[in-house]
């Protein structure tokens, strides 16, 4: 069976409507990243105010991912997808209005923060099993590349634009941009038609225990995701912290950070088309491996380089970090059991979104108390070190990626 393009992708009535859906939703997502930063500086809120309100964001996102992945195992996966983008449309709209009005207690920005994390914590898990309802098993990696690369096409218009939109408009505008395209993708997401599929009817507890047996079975997920947990703590407090700050102190502003985070965007966008060619015989190990150019750019800020040549570095980065979800992505679902998928992408999510929060409180004070320059430096060694210590594990470093035929024997999620 031939494998998808992102032509054919699109042209595919049972499938074209997520694609575009999530194309939609991380263009207004592109906007968001800047609005939120830059609207919360704007308003006099400085470094630390910054730091509070995205760890009010992302703390949800630790909080909830369990009852998201019950949720995304045990309703309707559309259904849970389109509520979430509602309560993102919502909270969009409020913050387009705070920062309209230009001048609005940390409070509440910090609570619309929060009912942001809380949407992104039902989507997630759900958005990580659907595809396994939509795609037979051999055509799950060039799927999840495509995706991939919806994704990051969304993300690279809406930082190319976002940049120029705060300068120019203000973070309102780009904040209300975002609030829009989770109205759209919503009204995407409700023309998916999937087949029914058995629902769950257990206590919660006991799903959860059963999730937690399937993700604790496998040496090289859980290890992965102590893996990710220092990753993605160092690079969500580059993302929303350290790349800001390094810009908006002499190195462009919100026009450069935009081309900066769009360059990223653009890697993810070129990783997609080679993660849809890339086959390795040792997946898991390749994606380990694919993580230690994440900690480029962050030595790029630590060393004061010019800007551009921290977008090249963030260029590089955005392939090294497509290759390493599509091999992810694809692994998890032809090795985990379809109706076992969102609760387990639910725990691997506990574990890597733990410090996340932390880290971004910290980054803001940090780098008032030592400087940009060490702030970023340490967040490059965390990664560094995270990577060296994944490569320890047999099983990351052996296991196998199935062959055609068992891949082509994987069930579809019923």
């Amino acid at each position: 069976m031939p494998r998808p393009t992102l032509l054919g992708v699109l042209k595919d009535p049972a499938v074209a409507p997520l694609f575009i859906a999530r194309g939609v939703s991380t263009t207004g997502n592109g906007f968001g990243r800047v609005a939120l930063a830059w609207g919360t500086l704007h308003l006099g809120y400085g470094p630390g105010g910054l730091s509070v309100a995205l760890a009010c964001q992302a703390l949800p996102q630790l909080l909830l991912v369990l009852a998201g992945g019950v949720a995304g195992d045990r309703f309707p996966r559309r259904t849970v997808l389109i509520s979430a983008d509602l309560l993102s449309a919502v909270t969009w709209t409020g913050l387009a209005v705070c920062f309209t009005a230009g001048s609005a207690p940390l409070a509440l920005i910090s609570a619309l923060a929060v009912c942001s994390g809380v949407a992104t914590a039902m989507f997630t898990p759900a958005a990580e099993g659907i595809v396994a309802d939509l795609v037979a098993g051999d055509r799950r990696p060039a799927a999840n590349a495509v995706l991939r690369q919806s994704t990051s096409t969304g993300l690279i218009l809406g930082l190319a634009v976002s940049g120029v939109t705060v300068a120019t408009v203000g973070p309102a505008w780009a904040a209300a941009a975002n609030a829009v395209s989770f109205a759209a993708s919503a009204v995407l997401l409700s023309r998916l038609r999937l087949p029914p599929r058995t629902r769950h009817k257990a206590p919660l507890a006991a799903e959860l225990r059963q999730g937690w047996r399937e993700f604790t079975a496998r040496q090289w997920l859980w290890v992965i995701t102590l893996q990710y947990t220092a990753v993605v703590a160092a690079t969500t407090a580059y993302a929303g912290v350290i790349g800001p700050l390094f810009a908006d102190h002499g190195n462009g502003g919100s026009r450069a950070w935009g081309i900066m985070a769009g360059c990223q965007a653009l890697g993810t966008l070129l990783g997609g088309a080679l993660a849809a060619r890339l086959h390795p015989e040792r997946p898991i190990l390749v994606a380990v491996l694919a993580t230690a150019p994440l900690a480029g750019p962050m030595l790029c800020v630590g060393l004061d380089v010019p800007w551009p040549l921290v977008a090249a570095t963030m260029l590089g980065a955005g392939v090294c970090q497509t290759t390493f979800g599509v091999l992810w992505s694809t692994t998890v679902q032809n090795d985990v059991p379809a109706d076992a998928l969102s609760r387990v992408a639910s725990w691997d999510l506990l574990g890597v979104l733990a410090l996340a929060p932390l880290g971004l409180l910290i980054a803001g004070p940090l780098t008032t108390a030592v400087g940009l320059s060490i702030t970023a430096t340490a967040a490059a060694a965390l990664i560094l070190a995270a990577t060296a210590a994944a490569l320890l594990s047999p099983q990351v470093r052996q296991l196998r990626a199935p062959t055609p035929q068992q891949s082509a024997a994987t069930p579809v999620s019923a």
